[in-house]
């Protein structure tokens, strides 16, 4: 399966940003269009966890970011909550696939409910409705029964839960590493190339 030419990339205020920073800086590097999403409490946590102060305007937001990472004029594009003429909020021109990540409960339910308030429900509706790759990220612990009821709706929707739960058989050294894990699985899924880590079995056949 080809890799997506575009990808719809949501940050929302769970823990875990440094996945959806990474995830973003990977995304620009293979050199896919990206559509930036970002909840005012992403901006929150950005600052909380990582010391990272975000602009709230989004051209701003663009120009930092693309600086920051080294995208190419125009690959990067963000968007606000209410942006309704934002390429992603229509079904007639949406990205090839969506992140949320790290994506709240809240978000989570909002989008197993359809209930498209903003610019990050609307563009996950319409990944839905229009059948494109939806991964979800969701950090939290524990699940309760409703989280568990929304993602199994979800997922019997087709879209991809795939929780921040990084693996240590590839005796990860630093934080870092452990980011990567995750960003590697979400990338798998995207079907998009990156060495930021060593697969199962890669060496010499062994377990890493």
């Amino acid at each position: 399966m080809n890799p997506p030419r575009t990808v719809t990339l949501a940050l929302t205020g769970a823990s875990g940003m440094a996945y959806g920073l990474r995830l973003l800086e990977c995304l620009l590097q293979a050199d896919v269009q990206v559509y930036l999403l970002a909840s005012s409490a992403a901006h929150i946590v950005a600052k909380q966890e990582l010391g990272l102060t975000l602009p709230a305007r989004t051209a701003e937001l663009e120009a930092f970011l693309s600086q920051r990472y080294q995208a190419r004029p125009g690959q990067l594009r963000a968007f606000g909550r209410e942006e309704w003429f934002a390429p992603v909020a229509s079904g007639s021109n949406p990205a090839h696939a969506m992140v949320v990540c790290p994506c709240t409960m809240g978000t989570l339910a909002a989008i197993a409910q359809g209930l498209a308030d903003n610019l990050i429900g609307r563009a996950a509706d319409v990944a839905i409705k229009e059948q494109r790759k939806l991964i979800l990220v969701p950090r939290e612990t524990p699940y309760s029964a409703l989280h568990l009821e929304n993602m199994l709706k979800l997922a019997r929707l087709g879209a991809v839960i795939l929780p921040p739960n990084p693996g240590f058989y590839h005796h990860p050294r630093r934080i870092e590493d452990l980011v990567d894990f995750v960003v590697a699985r979400i990338l798998d899924h995207l079907h998009i190339a990156h060495e930021l880590m060593a697969r199962w079995g890669d060496r010499n056949g062994d377990p890493v």
